[in-house]
């Protein structure tokens, strides 16, 4: 906290802040850049340091926040109820379970199909889907395709709640300019580099169409040097690709977003896309990778599919033909995500699961009931 990349610390920060309004305790385990104050929007905040590795940083650190947590449990200060994000932490949940914290796991999505797990860290997360499941007294999914896949695999109920998304009426239009981009002029990808992410489709796709306006690419990847070369040999001289990088500026950000002609979304495999959603609120015209999550998302009147480098080129075309019919795709997606995506909505469900651990009324039993 505060909240600067991924969606989980977003999810925290409006959840949590929501939660403490309603008059909760909320402690958020932190990682990173150490906030100057313990307590933030009314949570309070415990850094606690990782290993600085791919293979161990979310495991080292949920590790010491267990502990923690524990801690403060044996001496009468600990949490009722713990709220953990990745399945990849199921390992953990034991030690929260030996000291009687009920534990809500949120299972993200199909994390063992990132390319950036080798043999031994797919079967790693797949081993971790399993205990998640056998050790949670709660599983909360953040897409109803997620939902499915626990039930079909697992037998397993879950629990579903989706993120929000900020409504953006009015986005800076003066931070856009300061950039050198004007409304309507460019297309964009925001988006890890990571191969489900399909960046690389994504650039691709518009060097072979015959787009006029350019394109451009927000983002980077700390582990993934090799696809980042990938997608820039890709782009090769292509003067009409611009790489920006990381943009950490959140008003350029949104103005970003809701000034794209198109926004390019290739997520394929993380359940519902908090970046997917900011699109949405800001009004963008989304052309998205043909996943069931996306479809989800978006529904069939706020965005356009593509399925490979081909089709990407087409709607990209397609946009620049008729500008028009993009900007009012956008309006349906804006208007979408302020119907369906809300975080006060987001919120009362969370302290609703809470209340329901807390109360016993979830257990293990009910993540997998006879049937």
């Amino acid at each position: 906290m505060p909240a600067r990349y991924g969606g989980f610390e977003t999810a925290v920060e409006e959840i949590g802040r929501r939660l403490a309004e309603a008059g909760h305790e909320v402690t958020v385990y932190c990682r990173g850049e150490r906030h100057p104050e313990r307590e933030y929007l009314g949570m309070r905040l415990v850094h606690l340091p990782a290993v600085k590795k791919k293979v161990a940083e979310t495991l080292s650190h949920t590790g010491l926040s267990v502990l923690h947590a524990a801690g403060r449990r044996i001496t009468r200060r600990g949490p009722d109820v713990a709220l953990v994000f990745n399945a990849a932490n199921a390992p953990l949940l034991p030690v929260l379970r030996t000291l009687r914290i009920p534990v809500a796991t949120h299972v993200d999505g199909l994390e063992w199909k990132r390319t950036k797990w080798s043999g031994a860290g797919r079967r790693y997360y797949r081993t971790a889907e399993s205990l998640a499941v056998r050790w949670s007294d709660a599983l909360i999914a953040d897409a109803r395709g997620i939902q499915d896949y626990y039930t079909e695999r697992f037998g397993a109920d879950s629990v579903f709640i989706a993120y929000g998304a900020p409504i953006l009426a009015r986005p800076d239009i003066a931070k856009l300019a300061e950039a050198g981009y004007a409304p309507g002029e460019y297309h964009l990808v925001v988006a890890r580099f990571e191969p489900e992410n399909h960046v690389h489709l994504a650039v691709e796709g518009y060097r072979r169409s015959g787009a006029v306006k350019p394109l451009v690419v927000v983002g980077s990847a700390p582990y993934a040097d090799a696809y980042t070369t990938q997608v820039k040999e890709l782009a090769g001289d292509d003067p009409r690709i611009r790489f920006l990088g990381g943009v950490w500026d959140q008003d350029l950000l949104d103005a970003l977003y809701a000034g794209a002609l198109t926004y390019l979304h290739g997520h394929s495999v993380g359940g519902t896309n908090p970046s997917l959603l900011r699109a949405m609120g800001a009004g963008a015209s989304v052309v998205a990778y043909d996943v069931n999550f996306n479809r989800e998302v978006l529904g069939e009147e706020a965005g356009r599919f593509f399925g490979d480098a081909e089709s990407l080129a087409y709607q990209v075309e397609a946009a620049e033909a008729d500008p028009g019919a993009a900007a009012d795709r956008g309006e349906a997606a804006r208007k979408r995500a302020a119907e369906h995506y809300v975080w006060d909505d987001v919120a009362k469900e969370y302290e609703r699961l809470c209340e329901d651990l807390a109360a016993r009324r979830r257990t293990r039993r009910t993540v997998r009931p006879k049937r």
